[in-house]
Order: C-alpha cells, then sequence, then structure tokens
C-alpha cells in the first residue's frame, strides 16, 4: 500500500541531494546508479535515458530503492522502498530541465545526445524511513 511522505520526507527530495536508486538485474543481483530526483506530489520521479541498463531493470522487475543523503549532513537520510507504476516518455525532456535547473542551475539539460529518449521512472512508495 502506498505511504504519504511528511513534509520532512519530501525536503530530502526537494534538497539537490542525490538518491541512489537501486535496481534488479535479470540474474538477481542489485544494480545501484546515483540519481537526481524530485516528487510530482503523488510519485518520487527518476528522469533517465531510455538505453540505461536501470530502465531495463525497472521495466522487467518494478521493485526498488531509493535513499537520499542531506548534503549537510550524510548521517541524515531518507531510504525509500517502492514499485516503479510508470516507465513513460511523455515529460522527459522538460522533467531533464527541471532536474538540470535544481542540481546544476541550468536551464536545459547540457548532455542530452542526438537520438536520446528520455524518460520518467514514476516509484509509488511502499516503505519510506529518515534517520
Amino acid at each position: 500500500m502506498a505511504v504519504q511522505l511528511t513534509p520532512e520526507q519530501l525536503a530530502y527530495i526537494e534538497a539537490p541531494a542525490f538518491a541512489h536508486l537501486a535496481t534488479l538485474n535479470k540474474d538477481g543481483s542489485p544494480q545501484v546508479s546515483p540519481v537526481w530526483i524530485e516528487h510530482d506530489g503523488k510519485y518520487v520521479v527518476v528522469n533517465s535515458e531510455e538505453k540505461r541498463l536501470k530502465v531495463r531493470n525497472v521495466k522487467r522487475d518494478p521493485r526498488v530503492a531509493l535513499s537520499v543523503q542531506k548534503a549537510d549532513n550524510p548521517y541524515s537520510y531518507l531510504h525509500i522502498k517502492g514499485r516503479v507504476v510508470e516507465v513513460t516518455p511523455e515529460g522527459g525532456f522538460e522533467g531533464i530541465d527541471r532536474l538540470a535547473k535544481k542540481y546544476i542551475n541550468q536551464d536545459k539539460y547540457p548532455w542530452n545526445q542526438p537520438g536520446d529518449i528520455r524518460v520518467q521512472i514514476k516509484i509509488e512508495p511502499l516503505k519510506v524511513f529518515n534517520y
């Protein structure tokens, strides 16, 4: 069952702090990637390029975990266990531009390549802990 994030928990996501997204490879082994994140009012959203391993993993197995540390206190962190409810290219380029503004203060994400397809990975939080 989905969990509503508290204002304190949302503060971790709203800060420009890197998150680490854990997905499961085909063989069941974990794969972890540093990612930029945002919250759309219901889901935690990760933006990625469609050909990335994390995208292939979540399309096959929607179980994920995220951790986010506070930049000024790495001993304070948010841990989310959840499931991916949608992977969509809709809003992908707009989403990465929003995240570029948040994380690197640039209006446009500077590392898109010709042919890239940006996707938004929407994660439903199922268990949330902050320390």
